[in-house]
């Protein structure tokens, strides 16, 4: 890894004396050469630039009440501009978005001295053994956890992240400790009655029962020590929809709810997402 990192420095460092003086006839044929290596102006950027993941962030600065908040996404699509309004809109959240897989690579022990919490909003199946210690190192460190929606799909073959998430939505009908389960389900476009289960939590505080227009899953799993937040009596759906429990030293939430514009421009959603941040992340304690 040294010796690629000291070669990029190398040729980058030849490119942009070459720029300066593109005239000159060796200069022109050592940047067309560089511009034919792609794999090093991949790396260049990774070396050079650990947040390189593709990024979003507000145009002001974090404030020191602010709290910063990686957003992982990634191999599920979303409406990106709703989606990212929401966290522009809910104010006091400095946020940038790292895209997967590229955001793995983010997972180092130098990530809670960046983030006061991480919020996953994507769907991927790829972790490596070294990827999956980083993951659950972080929940040693105590960075807190907000998992949404699609989230409850990823990994499939990684059973650690059922325990650190506390569920799953099976993508294919299977078997678990040796008994049989189906493929879970999912239904767009209804309207979902939400129940407030537990209206004395920091994240469910203030809000009120109400019925949101989104997308339910069915016969996924919920792991029997979660703590419940909001339920749902729609027939499609899972009765548990929202839940929160300790892993490590990080406080886990995770929110079923949030498809698409119809969630992410619904107060009661809001709130509920501005107060899951607030609370993994310990703001004010």
């Amino acid at each position: 890894m040294l010796n690629i990192r000291r070669r990029i420095y190398y040729n980058m460092d030849i490119g942009e004396k070459c720029l300066v003086s593109s005239g000159n006839k060796r200069c022109r044929m050592k940047l067309m050469e560089l511009l034919r290596q792609p794999w090093l102006i991949v790396m260049a950027i990774t070396l050079l630039w650990p947040g390189a993941a593709r990024s979003e962030t507000k145009s002001q600065g974090p404030k020191s009440s602010t709290i910063r908040v990686l957003i992982v996404t990634g191999g599920h699509d979303f409406e990106r501009a709703p989606f990212f309004k929401m966290w522009t809109d809910l104010g006091d959240i400095d946020y940038r978005e790292a895209v997967q897989p590229g955001a793995l690579s983010l997972f180092g022990p130098e990530l809670k001295k960046r983030f006061d919490a991480i919020v996953f909003y994507d769907m991927v199946e790829t972790i490596s053994e070294e990827q999956k210690a980083a993951f659950v190192n972080l929940l040693k460190q105590g960075v807190g956890i907000l998992f949404l929606h699609h989230s409850l799909a990823s990994y499939q073959n990684w059973d650690e992240y059922e325990k650190i998430l506390g569920g799953r939505y099976y993508l294919a009908a299977g078997t678990k400790d040796g008994k049989s389960h189906e493929a879970s389900t999912y239904q767009h476009d209804v309207e979902v009655p939400v129940h407030v289960v537990d209206p004395n939590h920091p994240v469910t505080r203030g809000v009120s029962d109400f019925i949101l227009h989104d997308e339910v899953y069915g016969k996924y799993e919920v792991l029997p020590d979660m703590h419940p937040l909001l339920r749902t009596s729609h027939p499609l759906s899972s009765k548990t929809i929202a839940w929160w429990h300790p892993y490590g030293k990080s406080r886990i939430v995770f929110i079923q709810l949030g498809h698409d514009h119809w969630a992410y421009e619904n107060p009661a959603y809001r709130k509920l997402v501005k107060q899951a941040i607030v609370w993994v992340s310990r703001q004010g304690e």
